[in-house]
């Protein structure tokens, strides 16, 4: 068959975090039980501090839980959505709910400890 965009995506298995789209974003909260989204923007520093942060968990926590990336200026519909209005801003998805919202830049520890709610 071949894998032709538009069709629906499965499950993301990445042990790196995914980038995602205003036009995907749906779609990997429908696909992805636990999934973790970086809200970011290119021209944040502390989205830049946090970025390997969230390159190890997403290492660490590969095949539980996904990890996704949204570049707010291009996907203003995701922030919109979320009412995002600082960033850095992690969102914990939990079967399609909302479950947690981090801001800031916050220690791996804090971060993981918001996961265990999502395993």
């Amino acid at each position: 068959m071949g894998n032709m965009s538009g069709e629906s995506s499965p499950a993301i298995e990445s042990n790196s975090p995914v980038t995602l789209t205003d036009a995907d974003f749906d779609s990997a909260v429908t696909h992805n039980p636990s999934l973790i989204v970086d809200c970011w923007a290119p021209w944040c520093g502390p989205c830049r501090a946090v970025a390997p942060t969230i390159d190890e968990l997403a290492k660490s926590y590969s095949g539980r839980i996904t990890f996704g990336k949204v570049n707010v200026d291009d996907n203003p519909r995701v922030a919109q959505k979320f009412g995002i209005m600082s960033i850095p801003t992690l969102l914990f998805i939990k079967n399609g709910q909302l479950v947690e919202q981090l801001v800031g830049v916050v220690p791996k520890k804090t971060i993981e400890e918001k996961i265990q709610k999502l395993l």
